[in-house]
């Protein structure tokens, strides 16, 4: 009888230890992701910022989660949607693409390590104190696209050389951005000889409302500052600007793909798969501040030589040359 009761408690705890191994086994671990914009317009990114990840070892759905906010344009919920990732004590937060959201981040966490990717000087933005060595939770990936405005400008006037004026979009709900970009141009403008036209825009009828002047003022060409507000809407833009017959230079090759006439910028996808790549490091273990900020080392010229030739435009051969793909 003695042996019988030892056997059926023997065989009781042992059905409960699949349920003890379940309870100690550690929680998947959270990304918190940060956008200002909505995920439409990212998916493609989403995709390279996945893959990322999984080469630092981590696939979604399977050892990470990922918390997505999405603030669909209101910049202003940012600060209560990084506190919320906060709160939900994520392990990472990644703000891809945006300065705005990265600040954000920070003004809510100096513990949770945080990766960003900035087109400005991320030391000049408060970001860091330091690029090859931050001193806070945060690094990432610079992307030195603000710093490429007065080249953009450089090639829109080798194109249209006869033009007096030029227009800059910039966003003012992003001032670092926008007084960052408005800077360079203006400087750059002047060695240029060039009249500056500066106009804003930060909701939908504000971009309609910028075209209506362009077409008032007769413009010769625009210069749409590198947001995530724009990129957003480049189909709008794209759209707008083949109406109104204007050349148009993007800092990205996705409004050309979309119809826009030239870009020349980084490579947004692989800015957002190295930022996988370090969420995924610091997953590991690793910290912000042994992680120096990355600077971007592609950038890309492109064309569409359809929307040059329905603005009845003809690349000179050397601009030509330097394009890293023209499409047809």
């Amino acid at each position: 009888m003695s042996n019988r009761r030892e056997f059926i408690t023997l065989l009781g705890g042992a059905a409960t230890w699949p349920l003890v191994a379940r309870a100690q086994q550690p929680a998947m671990p959270v990304v918190g992701f940060l956008r200002p914009a909505s995920a439409e317009p990212v998916v493609h990114l989403l995709t390279t910022f996945r893959q990322g990840l999984k080469e630092a070892g981590y696939v979604e759905g399977q050892n990470v989660a990922i918390e997505y906010r999405w603030a669909e344009g209101r910049d202003d919920r940012l600060p209560e949607m990084a506190a919320d990732l906060v709160r939900r004590q994520v392990a990472v937060i990644v703000t891809p693409g945006s300065n705005t959201a990265a600040l954000a981040a920070k003004a809510a966490t100096k513990t949770i390590p945080i990766v960003f990717t900035s087109g400005i000087d991320p030391v000049n933005s408060g970001l860091v104190s330091n690029l090859n060595r931050p001193s806070s939770n945060l690094t990432g990936i610079y992307d030195l696209s603000n710093d490429l405005a007065a080249k953009r400008l450089g090639m829109l006037h080798e194109l249209v050389p006869n033009i007096p004026e030029v227009t800059l979009l910039v966003n003012p709900r992003d001032p670092i951005v926008a007084e960052t970009t408005t800077k360079e141009v203006e400087t750059a403008a002047r060695a240029l000889g060039l009249q500056l036209q500066i106009l804003t825009a930060s909701t939908n009828s504000d971009i309609d409302a910028a075209f209506a002047t362009l077409v008032q003022h007769k413009a010769g060409a625009l210069l749409v500052s590198p947001d995530v507000f724009f990129t957003a809407r480049r189909v709008h833009l794209a759209t707008l600007a083949a109406r109104h017959v204007i050349p148009a230079m993007y800092s990205i090759r996705e409004y050309v793909q979309v119809g826009g006439l030239m870009s020349y910028g980084r490579n947004i996808a692989d800015t957002w798969h190295q930022a996988g790549v370090y969420a995924g490091r610091l997953l590991k273990g690793e910290k912000p501040a042994d992680l120096p900020i990355m600077l971007s080392t592609k950038f890309e010229f492109v064309i569409n030589l359809t929307t040059a030739k329905a603005l009845g435009l003809t690349f000179p051969p050397g601009l030509l040359a330097l394009a890293n793909e023209v499409i047809e």
